[in-house]
């Protein structure tokens, strides 16, 4: 990870107290747009960098009695929370993935990890022989507005440890180039859902308005959104 002592020693968890926990529900509701929309119905499914474990535990709610659940984290204040949504049919286990399991899983999740990674290129090798399908989200941090303000991109290093920052394009290479294929991706608008700073707030409405006329340059342009991508 960017600081791996972050997540271990309790660092990351006083930046971020709800450890994303708000967001789990969207996220799980991406996810299973994007397993309905191709007809994916996956049995196992792990979660890599699962964080306190709500995305799993808001799946299991939609897919409950179809689907088995792994949770991995390097975080033991983050598995501890996870460890409390646990059921018969979802486990967490405070590991790296790598060096945890040889399980082979019909679907892995890498949701808002890639960035945090060093060598993110040796992770997604890693990675690709472990399931069949992969669901990528990835913030797409570049955008003309984060460029042109000259702290933007420090402020999601210093709060957030993001070392990469990517576009669409780019986030989309770097998947190819690792050797995956690419089967459908989709822009998710997590700053006009949960958006809260003053800036934030203040692009709310050009946000969704620019969104709605031409997503592709709304995104380059004002910035504030993710990426879905699902692969194999």
């Amino acid at each position: 990870m960017s600081n791996p002592a972050l997540y271990v020693d309790g660092g990351y968890l006083a930046r971020n107290p709800g450890w994303h926990v708000e967001e789990s529900a969207w996220k799980a509701r991406q996810v299973l747009r994007m397993l309905r929309q191709n007809n994916v119905a996956p049995k196992t499914i792990c979660d890599v960098g699962c964080g306190v474990g709500e995305v799993l535990k808001q799946l299991q709610a939609d897919l409950r009695g179809e689907c088995f659940f792994w949770g991995y984290d390097v975080s033991p204040q983050a598995i501890d929370l996870a460890k409390t949504r646990a059921s018969e049919t979802i486990r967490f286990e405070l590991a790296e993935f790598a060096q945890a399991t040889d399980k082979f899983f019909d679907l892995i999740l890498v949701l808002d990890v890639i960035e945090h990674l060093p060598d993110y290129f040796s992770f997604l090798q890693m990675l690709k022989a472990r399931s069949h399908y992969k669901i990528f989200h990835i913030p797409l941090d570049l955008s003309v507005q984060t460029i042109f303000r000259k702290d933007a991109l420090l402020k999601r290093r210093d709060m957030y440890e993001h070392l990469h920052y990517f576009t669409k394009e780019t986030a989309l290479r770097t998947l190819t180039d690792s050797g995956y294929e690419v089967l459908d991706s989709f822009y998710t608008p997590r700053s006009i859902d949960f958006g809260l700073s003053p800036g934030q707030m203040l692009l709310k409405l050009p946000r969704r308005l620019f969104f709605a006329v031409h997503n592709d340059f709304a995104v380059r342009f004002l910035g504030g959104f993710s990426l879905l991508v699902l692969t194999r």
